[in-house]
């Protein structure tokens, strides 16, 4: 939940700003900013209509499993990961950026690393897209694919693992 302070310092913002509603969620919290709105009356008087900023306490909802989706055959089948002990051989592969995770070079390609795989460190292991760029992701390690821990087409952080590698 935010602090006063930063409450205070978004209402400011907000207030010498163009933006005309304001809210923000976090963990079930809901706050709403409303500014005043301008109409015209039928004597094309301006009329100022002042409204408070209006400050939502929070709302506390259940959220419901979403319904599974049946995966087709042939896909279940390429999303399949192996469940890897942890090890002192185990090395990961991190996303150095912000972006979409892509396995293959194009739709209708083979990924560029699949589990069982060998790989040294100027394999390229995948293409996070930050931007409209398309940068391709060395493995910087030399192993084994054990796992493959993103899904393709997901958002991925910067330092997010993305695959575990046995190097021993």
């Amino acid at each position: 939940m935010l602090k006063v302070q930063e409450l205070r310092e978004i209402i400011r913002l907000i207030d010498q700003s163009s933006i005309s509603e304001f809210v923000y969620e976090d963990n079930g919290s809901t706050i709403t900013i409303k500014k005043p709105t301008v109409v015209q009356n039928s004597n094309a008087v301006q009329e100022i209509i002042h409204t408070q900023p209006v400050v939502q306490a929070p709302i506390v909802e259940e959220k419901q499993p979403e319904p599974t989706k049946e995966v087709p055959k042939q896909q279940a089948k390429e999303e399949v990961v192996e469940t890897v002990e942890d090890d002192d051989s185990i090395v990961e592969i991190v996303s150095p950026m912000v972006g979409t995770f892509y396995r293959k070079p194009s739709p209708e390609s083979d990924p560029y690393v699949k589990i069982g795989d060998k790989i040294d460190e100027n394999t390229i292991v995948c293409i996070v897209e930050a931007m409209k760029l398309f940068n391709e992701i060395e493995a910087e390690a030399t192993g084994e694919i054990v796992e493959v821990l993103v899904g393709d087409g997901e958002l991925v952080e910067y330092g997010q693992a993305l695959f575990k590698v046995k190097t021993k």
